[in-house]
């Protein structure tokens, strides 16, 4: 079993960055594949990156591919998301997510395959 602590969201202006970060305990981090989603307000939540065991692979929603960067530290048992350029629509509390062993393909979107949730942190994008 592992647990997940989110932490670094904030209020930013528009084209703004910030960097968020997901500590993890209770087990061995490297073993876990792992992923951010985000819900917006009033909608579902929503995948936005993946990362696989080792770090070497990465997978991003569309709407976030060349703004958003998912990199883990396995030494340091934390999964991060590097968010640039923000948008207002980015606005959404931010989850992130593990998976014992690995996804893949398809499966790395959809939210009922990882096995452990954070409790979020919220983004604001103000514009």
């Amino acid at each position: 079993q592992v647990q997940l602590v989110e932490s670094g969201g904030g209020l930013v202006q528009a084209g703004g960055s910030l960097r968020l970060s997901c500590a993890a305990s209770g087990s061995t981090f490297s073993s876990y594949a792992m992923g951010w989603f985000r819900q917006p307000p009033g909608k579902e939540r929503e995948f936005v990156a993946a990362i696989n065991r080792s770090g070497s692979n990465t997978y991003y929603a569309d709407s976030v591919k060349g703004r958003f960067t998912i990199s883990r530290d396995n030494a340091q048992n934390t999964v991060y998301l590097q968010m640039s350029s923000l948008k207002p629509e980015d606005t959404a509390v931010y989850y992130c997510a593990a998976r014992s062993g690995g996804v893949y393909g398809s499966d790395r979107v959809r939210e009922s395959k990882y096995d452990y949730w954070g409790q979020g942190t919220q983004v604001t994008v103000s514009s």
